[in-house]
């Protein structure tokens, strides 16, 4: 059937979709107000929508529906709630006790579980230290605010920082505690030699 509108079809309610009002998505267009998430109704834009197929949803109703499932693989706000996930046409609900539906142990990890069993602990306290705070030092990683001289506590830079032992110094510290000693070193001075 030719197309004498005009505009190509909206990819939800199938009507001529004029340029001004239209939105592409995996090569579809679709009006602005139907460019909705297929399960949640939500409205999307570029930043928010994940497409599969011919379908579109937010991307918390795409994870739910296409996004691994399990232990440990809740997104977003949404993944403690009691949701069933019947608008998706899924049944979260376990026949069962909960405790009976959990495997003790992962038959088969996926990348991202061991990513979060492999998590770089901080030398100087112990706890985990992820992507977004991590400082790399003497090839470690380091807490932003753990990154200090091990002697004074002065925060430390790329520029300024010295390792020993697997500790973090300033190069002052460093200087005065492992550097050269003597006349000229900035560890005995002419008044002290003299006493």
């Amino acid at each position: 059937m030719p197309n004498w509108g005009g505009g190509a079809k909206c990819g939800a309610c199938e009507k001529t979709v004029y340029h001004a009002e239209e939105i592409q998505c995996n090569g579809r267009s679709f009006h602005k107000t139907c460019f909705l998430c297929m399960a949640c109704r939500k409205a999307l834009d570029s930043t928010t929508v994940a497409a599969h197929e011919s379908e579109i949803y937010c991307k918390t109703c795409y994870g739910r529906k296409y996004g691994p499932k399990g232990i440990g693989f809740g997104q977003g706000a949404g993944c403690l709630s009691t949701d069933t996930g019947d608008h998706l046409g899924l049944n979260l609900q376990q026949q069962g006790s909960p405790k009976s539906a959990r495997p003790s142990t992962p038959t088969n990890p996926s990348k991202f579980a061991k990513k979060m069993v492999d998590v770089d602990k901080c030398p100087r306290c112990g706890k985990s230290v992820y992507a977004a705070e991590k400082i790399m030092g003497g090839g470690k990683p380091w807490h932003k605010t753990c990154f200090r001289c091990a002697i004074c506590g002065k925060s430390l830079e790329s520029t300024n920082v010295t390792d020993k032992d697997g500790e973090l110094y300033c190069k002052v510290c460093y200087a005065k505690n492992f550097g050269p000693k003597g006349i000229g070193f900035g560890g005995l001075t002419q008044v002290e030699k003299k006493e």
